[in-house]
């Protein structure tokens, strides 16, 4: 087991918003004035990386419009100005959306689906619903994979039963939303398929690189009976990802789940994250182990593990020097097509922790007793990290765990701590205005002061007109 899993040096995350971006996050509002339903989509894997911070705003001020008071994410600022000047058919509490999910006759409705969920372990799913459950009452949490029936069929029913729920409403309009390649045109394709008798040919092009969703697409019919309708929309990156370490690392995650142009990072970089990812899901025995030679140990060292693995695959340039270059490539497509899968294998504790017998190296108050402690190995480490997905990380006390006090309350406690620390850096990082770049915060002061330059002329040739 690795007793000590450093960080990886992270380069600064670049900007990628092409136009097509801009031009769907202005028109959102006018969009959201004739829907009933958000499915906004999330990746399981990176559950609080994959939030688009720019829909808030907007998505707050339709749930205000449609008289609506919802619990708001804290990292969102613009959600207390929309709030202030909401003054009409709001209540003070937090609603909690009932099965029909309206209000005074209007639907209003967003169901935050975390897609892509046989890539995380399946033992943290139930305690991050509860986590997200208990800090979001007004959000329906749902987790699907667009390949396992009985989740495309929950999906499809429950919009069927907002529909149902609203009989007076003659059409029920669903707006799928989310960041680039988290699989929305894939997951409407099998709604499609699901809530469609018959054969139903596939309506959306799919890609395995972001960008592939340009404009909002047709209306394509969900269900016949009730009727629902659905739009896609293209997938949308924050403009910019941040400074200093938490915009790096954000950079580098959307980047490992081809959420950001290829190419925009080098290999070894997104091979160093990721190598760092797999030892905290498991410190253990991490997936990547299938891959080296036989017997190899696990790795915290990014260019010892290429080397193992260009070796292994006989990746060499001349001089039998390894080519790091090409292992760190076949890394992250192993990771993107198999090695995903295998990681979402990990246990909830590796197998020593729950090992019973290990509490024989522990004293009555729960702390390492050094005469009863194994001469090496893992028995001698107090705490270890552990992780779920590329968001979550937590201390784990081995005490607690071989006592089996590490339970599935006890990771939600964990979750919810983790989801806290992500509201107070994003708030923090909203009020450093960490969400521009330099170069974006001098054009917002330039538009600023040439609007204010045009309304002041404006307000002087009104005056002379009098």
């Amino acid at each position: 087991m690795l007793a000590h899993i450093p960080f990886p040096a992270l380069p600064a995350p670049p900007t990628w918003f092409p136009g097509h971006m801009h031009a769907f996050q202005r028109s959102l509002p006018s969009l959201l004035a004739r829907t009933d339903v958000v499915l906004e989509l999330r990746d399981a894997r990176l559950p609080l990386t994959s939030i688009n911070r720019n829909f808030e705003g907007a998505l707050q001020k339709w749930s205000l419009r449609r008289g609506h008071t919802p619990t708001p994410p804290a990292f969102d600022l613009s959600i207390a100005n929309a709030a202030s000047t909401n003054t009409a058919g709001t209540s003070s509490s937090a609603t909690t959306f009932g099965p029909n999910g309206t209000s005074g006759g209007r639907i209003c409705e967003r169901v935050v689906v975390f897609n892509k969920r046989d890539l995380v372990p399946e033992w943290g799913i139930e305690p991050f619903r509860r986590a997200m459950a208990a800090k979001y009452p007004d959000q329906r949490v749902f987790f699907a994979s667009w390949h396992r029936s009985p989740d495309i069929r929950a999906l499809s029913e429950l919009l069927v039963d907002i529909a149902k729920a609203n009989p007076v409403v003659p059409e029920l309009n669903v707006l799928v939303v989310g960041m680039p390649n988290v699989g929305k045109s894939t997951l409407l394709n099998a709604l499609r398929k699901a809530g469609i008798a018959g054969p139903t040919a596939k309506a959306l092009r799919t890609s395995s690189q972001p960008g592939m969703t340009r404009v909002l697409s047709n209306r394509l019919k969900l269900s016949q009976d009730p009727l629902v309708y659905s739009y896609d929309s293209p997938g949308v990156m924050l403009p910019f990802l941040g400074n200093g370490q938490p915009g790096a690392e954000r950079g580098v995650k959307l980047a490992l789940i081809a959420g950001i142009k290829e190419g925009l990072y080098d290999p070894e970089t997104l091979a160093a994250y990721l190598l760092y990812r797999l030892n905290i899901l498991d410190p253990v025995s991490p997936a990547y182990l299938r891959i080296l030679p036989p017997s190899s140990q696990p790795q915290a060292d990014v260019h010892s593990f290429l080397g193992l693995l260009a070796a292994r695959l006989c990746m060499l340039k001349k001089g039998g020097v390894p080519d790091e270059t090409r292992a760190a490539l076949w890394f992250i497509k192993w990771w993107r097509e198999e090695g995903g899968l295998l990681a979402a294998s990990a246990p909830a504790l590796p197998a020593y922790a729950a090992d019973r017998s290990l509490q024989t190296n522990l004293s009555t108050d729960g702390t390492h007793d050094d005469a009863l402690a194994l001469p090496s190995g893992p028995s001698q480490l107090r705490t270890y990290r552990r992780g779920w997905g590329f968001d979550f990380e937590w201390d784990v006390d081995v005490a607690e765990a071989v006592a089996n006090r590490y339970d599935a309350a006890a990771i939600q406690r964990k979750m919810e701590e983790c989801i806290e620390n992500f509201e107070e850096a994003a708030l923090e990082e909203e009020r450093a205005g960490g969400g521009l770049s330099r170069a974006q915060g001098k054009k917002r002061e330039k538009d600023e002061s040439k609007a204010k330059r045009v309304a002041k002329m404006k307000a002087k040739l009104a005056n002379r007109a009098r």
